[in-house]
């Protein structure tokens, strides 16, 4: 017998990690949206970051990522953690590195689940936990010669 999807405790039969990359080419949201497709979701959340032209209070006049080597399999434990916790039917995380301009995508993230609020809180957790765990850092140079570090 085929496995049901009614309760929000099924799990899904085959693995809902859909896509997980840390890239330095451009990111596509709908690369990320299509990844979480699935017949048995009534939910998608996706988030996007990009690259605001000022923080803290300061302009921004350039951004780069840089990021450890372990960065993307502390991504998949980061996304195996919200795929345990969460009734997750397909998951993807993508995150930039490399130097970015003001407007480009930084990271793109988006969970399906049966219902929009199991979606919702996955898609914060997994958003939150990238930020907080995965080895990431952004260099930010602001237009008066400062510069800044964030994540390191």
């Amino acid at each position: 017998m085929a496995p049901t999807h009614d309760h929000p405790g099924d799990t899904a039969a085959a693995d809902p990690i859909r896509l997980l990359a840390v890239r330095d080419t451009p990111l596509s949201v709908e690369e990320v949206f299509q990844a979480v497709g699935d017949p048995s979701a009534g939910g998608t959340a996706l988030f996007v970051g990009t690259v605001r032209d000022h923080d803290g209070g300061q302009d921004v006049a350039a951004l780069g990522y840089s990021c450890h080597p372990s960065a993307e399999a502390e991504l998949r434990r980061v996304a195996e953690k919200v795929a345990a916790d969460f009734p997750v039917r397909a998951l993807a995380a993508v995150h930039r590195v490399g130097d970015l301009v003001i407007g480009d995508l930084a990271v793109a993230v988006a969970v399906s689940c049966p219902h929009r609020a199991e979606a919702f809180a996955a898609c914060r957790r997994l958003i939150d936990d990238l930020k907080r765990e995965v080895p990431i850092w952004k260099h930010q140079s602001f237009t008066d010669g400062t510069e800044e570090w964030v994540g390191a």
